[in-house]
């Protein structure tokens, strides 16, 4: 759980008069859907990783991923309601609906062999989304990328009621939130109703038994991340027929943000298969 703002469309939309108090970050992007707001033209892609963001997180928490990964793998980053240029959106509080809207939007991206990428509550959207693709009978992933996410049948612990107070400093403890942004109560005050969102759609989660995944699943964990240990991870490895990798690094609840080259060189190496040689 962490907050990753696109300093020019969410705080500039947020708070238009101190627009000129933001970092100015120029983004040229090709915008098709809201979904995917920062998608441009890959004509090179031969396989799709769509990544999906944290509790309190937005596309952006993702969008230098694509400059450690040849183009022949196209990062696709996906923004939920409630944040970015989707902050006048409602956030959902439920994961099912969710990805029944989600699911049928990414359907038409499905003509190319694709993974999923979560990290934390992105993951639970990805291990759900899979399970809706082979409910619905459309194409399924190659591969699923899990990230400091305990089993779905696992409670995470998260709060529920607390204080804002509380939150941030919840917030703070994770070490994903820049200071400056805990710090800026005019900011948290329109943050926090999304992070609160996203925390009761972790909590209210509740795991169908089914059978498993036909896919690999590869999971990612931080050595430092309480409550997310080697043991509890592993576990992981019975919501799939396929095989199962575990990957500890050091680090606390947001390892990725030091090991992002890391991890995309992980990933990159588990497709392959579908991206064979060297692509520009």
């Amino acid at each position: 759980m962490g907050v990753s703002v696109d300093p020019v469309r969410q705080v500039s939309i947020l708070f238009p008069q101190n627009a000129n108090l933001t970092y100015r970050i120029p983004i040229e992007v090709q915008i098709k859907s809201n979904w995917l707001p920062a998608r441009r033209d890959n004509q090179y892609a031969k396989a799709r990783l769509f990544c999906l963001p944290y509790a309190g997180g937005s596309e952006i928490a993702y969008r230098t991923w694509q400059k450690n990964l040849p183009q022949a793998i196209e990062v696709l980053s996906i923004q939920l309601p409630g944040r970015g240029v989707r902050i006048k959106e409602a956030p959902y509080t439920r994961l099912v609906p969710l990805v029944e809207t989600l699911g049928p939007a990414l359907v038409p991206e499905l003509d190319l062999p694709f993974a999923f990428f979560g990290h934390s509550m992105g993951a639970l959207i990805a291990f759900e989304l899979a399970h809706w693709l082979r409910r619905e009978q459309q194409p399924l992933p190659l591969h699923l990328f899990i990230s400091a996410k305990t089993c779905p049948a696992q409670d995470d612990g998260l709060p529920i009621g607390a204080s804002d107070s509380e939150l941030i400093n919840l917030l703070r403890s994770y070490e994903g939130t820049p200071a400056e942004i805990l710090e800026n109560a005019e900011l948290m005050e329109v943050l926090l109703p999304t992070i609160r969102a996203d925390l009761e759609l972790c909590q209210t989660y509740v795991y169908e038994t089914r059978s498993p995944l036909e896919c690999p699943i590869t999971v990612f964990g931080g050595v430092g991340d309480s409550g997310r240990s080697r043991v509890v991870l592993e576990r992981w490895k019975d919501y799939t027929v396929g095989p199962f990798k575990l990957h500890m690094f050091p680090g606390g609840h947001f390892f990725i943000q030091n090991w992002e080259r890391t991890l995309a060189e992980i990933v990159e190496r588990e497709l392959a298969e579908y991206v064979p040689g060297k692509h520009c």
